[in-house]
């Protein structure tokens, strides 16, 4: 008697692991030097990322586009 095995197949490409949708820009090197400074003050030292996403934050809710 033989039994038969499940196997499971590898999925192609990278995996999902965001759930907003990735928005790709490019930066002149002064903003992306500026960008590691401002980072490198933070208590957590976020990722540049991270840090895109505070900035913008802090701005869009200081100019009345986000609520505060």
């Amino acid at each position: 008697m033989s039994k038969s095995i499940n196997v499971k197949h590898k999925m192609r490409g990278r995996p999902a692991t965001g759930k907003t949708p990735i928005t790709g820009v490019r930066l002149a090197d002064e903003i992306g030097e500026a960008l590691d400074k401002f980072a490198e003050q933070e208590v957590d030292a976020p990722t540049r990322s991270e840090a895109i996403r505070r900035i913008l934050r802090e701005w869009l809710s200081a100019n009345g586009y986000l609520p505060k």
